[in-house]
């Protein structure tokens, strides 16, 4: 596996699961609206958090296809990683109309970061993420 694509890969998984974290304690605050950048609270911006998770999304379908190029050459596992790599494009391009609108929104309340946790495109997209780091640690391991 290259490593630039598997570093991608792996920092875009990375983005989309610390932002879901955060959001999951964002929610909980009960904040009505975003804190003012350089707020003396000195917590960290939901926002940014948003910002990567959105790049993440952005970016992973073209690493993971680019990471999974070179795990196998068996044709029943490349054709299933075609069919997933499908999957998982549909999957981020509804996360990412889904994040990337909360991001136009001016103040981030908690409200609202509660209603993206549980949006079911978002978990469609983390579901998928897990399975996919399981599979290609597998894979990984069968062939090291």
């Amino acid at each position: 596996m290259s490593e630039t694509a598997e570093t991608k890969l792996q920092n875009s998984i990375e983005k989309i699961e610390e932002a879901y974290e955060y959001m999951l304690a964002y929610a909980a605050q009960g904040r009505k609206d975003e804190p003012a950048e350089g707020d003396a609270s000195k917590v960290p911006s939901i926002r940014s958090f948003l910002e990567n998770m959105f790049w993440g999304i952005e970016n992973i379908t073209l690493a993971f296809s680019e990471s999974a190029q070179s795990i196998s050459n068996d044709s029943a596992v490349v054709e299933s990683f075609e069919h997933f790599k499908t999957v998982l494009a549909n999957d981020a391009l509804a996360a990412s109309a889904v994040v990337g609108m909360a991001l136009k929104v001016p103040s981030l309340s908690s409200q609202l970061i509660d209603n993206l946790n549980a949006s079911t495109h978002l978990r469609c997209l983390l579901t998928d993420i897990f399975v996919l780091d399981e599979v290609l640690r597998i894979h990984q391991q069968k062939k090291g």
